[in-house]
């Protein structure tokens, strides 16, 4: 499941390891034995039973007992730590409990209006040039602008996180990145103790939980894993298929109606974490006729079970129940947030620049390798060049628009002149891009 022709065609391998069961054997990596749920009510079964499938990765046998080694790509995304994630019972309570109640604090206006202002500065950054790449220009981006906003962490720490979240994802040197995720992050807890203010970070530090500084460094690492990466792909997934399917084209003009049924029809078929929701049985399980051993990891393919032939309702629009979100106990607390923010993010564009189309037939997109995600390498697109808006005139016809202010005042790259540079120029890994693009390169 690691490899360039998976990337490319997930389905086909579903569809293969479906002549086993609901459940068969998988490589995540190299030498990484887990077991992939295919079945949507398996899928279910397990989601929904945690005193049988545990989330703790310290059950991980293989990983114990040194079969898997410490420096396995895949280790980063796995490997335990204390937060809401990979924790049960009592202890999840409390660290998600922390999470969901910060998030309530949110406004939804509010959070709207982060995105309409982040989306509409990278607009202004591309509508000129009539060409761009909407995954490293836009959907890469807009993401993390957002989370920098709702955290009130500053750009220079920003940029550190960005080249530690993507070697964790990409497994770049995964360990290397994830030590470096670590020290930012603990310099951004120290920063935000002894300077919080009106954001989610510190509503979570001074949260009844009482998180130490080490629950918030790994609560923050899932928060701004599924704030990022799923995010991205969650968006870029969406005008991939608004630019390519005639169900959605012939649509576009007529309001919102066709975003919502994009963003329900990539959350079935394309869902931006496919494989992700990683179990451990606490003792060894007989599930239909199969043996799941104690301590091996169970990988719920979100993907496969959402197109589980044996669910007889092929009407998505509207329907809720994929498992996009994953379900039970460990379901994404922050489904809201994250669908209006790709909504409005898609929308925005699509708005700003209605006659876009892709620069590629959609069969030549490329898909980054990877076992856990659905996440396309570029989007590259056409449209006719327009004008900026008229607040980026305003603020300054020569310089580059200003990435909008943080809650500590962070102007992202203010004050970066020059021609934006093409897509040929820039780095050709994902997070590479968007990494570039944050130093104004």
């Amino acid at each position: 499941m690691y490899g360039a022709e998976f990337a490319a065609d997930p389905g086909a391998l579903y569809d293969k390891l479906r002549a086993h069961g609901n459940t068969a054997p998988v490589e995540l990596a190299p030498g990484v034995r887990a077991t992939l749920v295919t079945g949507y009510e398996a899928a279910l079964h397990v989601l929904r039973s945690p005193e049988t499938f545990s989330k703790d990765p310290r059950r991980w046998r293989d990983l114990a007992e040194g079969t898997v080694a410490p420096d396995s790509p895949v280790v980063p995304m796995m490997m335990y730590r204390p937060n809401a994630l990979f924790t049960d019972g009592e202890e999840h309570r409390r660290l998600r409990g922390a999470i969901t109640d910060s998030l309530a604090r949110v406004e939804p206006n509010t959070l709207r209006g982060y995105v309409e202002r982040s989306a509409d500065t990278l607009i202004d950054l591309i509508a000129p040039r009539g060409h761009a790449d909407l995954l490293g220009e836009y959907a890469q981006v807009l993401p993390l602008l957002v989370f920098n906003r709702l955290f009130g962490c500053p750009t220079d720490l920003g940029e550190r996180l960005v080249e530690g979240m993507s070697g964790i994802f990409d497994g770049v040197d995964a360990e290397k990145a994830n030590e470096l995720l670590a020290v930012t992050l603990l310099e951004l807890v120290a920063l935000k103790r002894a300077q919080p203010g009106q954001d989610m970070m510190s509503w979570l530090m001074a949260h009844p939980a009482g998180l130490t500084d080490e629950e918030m460094v790994h609560e923050l690492v899932v928060l701004m894993g599924a704030g990022t990466e799923p995010q991205q792909n969650l968006i870029a997934n969406s005008l991939r298929l608004l630019l390519s399917d005639d169900r959605f084209a012939g649509n576009l003009g007529g309001g919102s109606l066709p975003v919502e049924d994009a963003l329900d029809e990539v959350l079935w078929t394309d869902p931006p974490m496919a494989n992700y929701a990683v179990h451990y049985p606490v003792r060894d399980v007989v599930y239909e006729g199969t043996l799941l051993r104690e301590g091996d990891p169970i990988v719920v393919s979100l993907a496969a079970a959402n197109t589980d032939p044996a669910l007889t309702n092929d009407q998505r629009a509207g329907n809720r129940a994929h498992l996009a979100w994953s379900a039970g106990p460990h379901n994404c607390p922050a489904q809201s947030p994250a669908r209006l923010i790709a909504a409005v993010a898609v929308e925005k564009l699509l708005d700003r620049l209605p006659d876009v189309r892709l620069a590629v037939p959609v069969e030549e997109l490329e898909w980054r390798p990877g076992p856990f995600h659905r996440a396309l390498a570029s989007l590259p697109v056409l449209f006719p060049a327009a004008p900026v808006s008229g607040e980026a005139q305003r603020t300054d016809a020569v310089r580059r628009p200003v990435l909008p202010p943080g809650v500590t005042g962070v102007t992202g790259v203010r004050g970066v002149t020059g021609p934006e540079p093409s897509a040929s120029a820039r780095p050709l890994g994902g997070w590479g891009r968007l990494k570039a693009w944050w130093r104004g390169e």
